[in-house]
């Protein structure tokens, strides 16, 4: 009986996937939920506003749905979704490195977008949207390497990247919350 015992125990520990063995409140499945809603809306916040890690704390509201019995979230769907955050935070960092020397930049360029974006948090959003391209006009030509129509060139290659990085994250949000929500329901 103390073998069986420490067995389940065990496994319990071992095995990630498995809060909904353990019995729940209502109240406490409420609060769950609401928390992973939240999540999820927070999430979808911060697919827009770089300030924000969007993708992640929606792959939090998914994960929380785990400790609520009624949901009905499978294992796999977690471990695609798990998978699609990761790829997705890894375009968001790749995507402006490539588009920005891509469209002929330099380090300069990388930089001054870099620093346009975060600068353009606090400018509402049109300094969200124009900020990337701004900065990387603006390294660039500090740099001074490269003519004018280069630079804006490269300004748009950042602008572009970060535009497209804020699409697929936007997506992605928009996917995990509807998961969210037909669960909750």
């Amino acid at each position: 009986m103390l073998k069986k015992t420490f067995i389940f125990q065990l496994s319990f520990l071992l095995s990630p996937f498995s809060f909904s063995h353990f019995y729940i409140s209502k109240r406490m499945d409420t609060l769950i939920s609401i928390a992973a809603l939240l999540c999820g809306i927070i999430g979808l916040l911060g697919a827009v506003v770089p300030v924000l890690p969007g993708t992640i704390v929606s792959y939090l509201g998914m994960l929380l749905l785990l400790a609520v019995p009624d949901a009905d979230i499978a294992t796999p769907t977690l471990v695609v979704w798990g998978v699609i955050s990761v790829a997705v935070i890894l375009l968001d960092y790749i995507l402006p490195a490539i588009l920005t020397t891509r469209f002929g930049g330099t380090k300069a360029g990388s930089l001054g977008a870099t620093i346009g974006t975060i600068v353009g948090v606090f400018l509402g959003v049109p300094g969200i949207i124009l900020g990337p391209f701004v900065g990387a006009v603006a390294g660039e030509m500090i740099k001074g390497d490269l003519p004018i129509e280069r630079a804006l060139g490269v300004g748009f290659g950042s602008m572009l990247s970060f535009l497209a990085g804020t699409v697929f994250k936007l997506v992605a949000g928009c996917v995990m919350l509807y998961y969210i929500i037909i669960n909750i329901l």
